[in-house]
């Protein structure tokens, strides 16, 4: 059995898909813990450009969406990932037509839930990402997503706070967006060490305040808060520090 092992780009994934496809018992994964079998041929892939455009070119002829889909599935957080989406690529090609709406399919179910999971995970944090202005006016997110979404929340925040230098900062895998105003990049972070402005120091008690202040003791707001946003969100939150 051949085991394929990306570093976790989509660029990557497609390479591998290129050496992958003819292979009938194969794993492709980017999970550093993943259990490997005693008999299995490990091959380390390394991103090839051509290689790479020619899996798209066909993957694009069958379905015009099935590369940015494919692509968000790779953000996920689901450690199957690689291969749902080699096994999606097989069906896509093998019915040379769109597939997403084959719920017959086990493996159509699954790729189309990442989807579900990835998309709803964006869209709350659109509306529930928090930032704290650093003394060098800045602003600083840090989060903990349960999948790899910053790329895409550096579109939004880009977009909408075309005027304003932002970070924000994937605490669980250790990456960070960095937008200075005009562009916008990915890279590694450590822990961030910022210093609080005192307008926003001042804010923040401010909306601890009043969040406290409306919070009857007979109908608290923890009920209401979990059913639209998860407790693991939680802790970056300012009136619940």
């Amino acid at each position: 059995m051949k085991i394929f092992i990306t570093d976790g780009l989509p660029d990557t994934f497609f390479t591998a898909v290129f050496a992958a496809y003819g292979e009938k018992d194969c794993t492709v994964s980017s999970d550093t813990q993943l259990q490997l079998p005693l008999d299995g041929e490990i091959i380390n892939v390394v991103y090839d450009k051509e290689k790479s455009r020619r899996v798209l070119q066909t993957i694009n002829k069958y379905d015009g969406e099935a590369e940015s889909d494919i692509t968000l599935v790779l953000h996920s957080g689901d450690s199957r990932k690689e291969q749902i989406c080699l096994e999606y690529i097989r069906i896509l090609v093998n019915n040379k037509a769109p597939v997403k709406n084959m719920l017959n399919n086990a493996v159509i179910l699954s790729f189309n839930d990442l989807i579900y999971k990835m998309t709803g995970e964006i869209h709350r944090l659109k509306g529930l990402l928090r930032f704290t202005e650093s003394a060098e006016k800045i602003l600083y997110a840090p989060y903990s997503p349960d999948n790899d979404i910053t790329e895409y929340l550096m579109r939004h925040f880009a977009a909408r706070l075309k005027s304003e230098k932002f970070v924000i900062h994937d605490i669980k895998r250790g990456t960070a967006g960095v937008y200075d105003g005009e562009h916008w990049i990915l890279g590694k972070a450590n822990a961030a060490q910022i210093s609080i402005s005192e307008s926003q120091g001042f804010y923040e008690k401010l909306w601890k305040t009043y969040y406290e202040s409306t919070n009857v003791k007979e109908r608290p707001h923890n009920k209401q808060m979990k059913r639209s946003m998860p407790v693991r969100y939680w802790k970056f939150l300012p009136e619940k520090k």
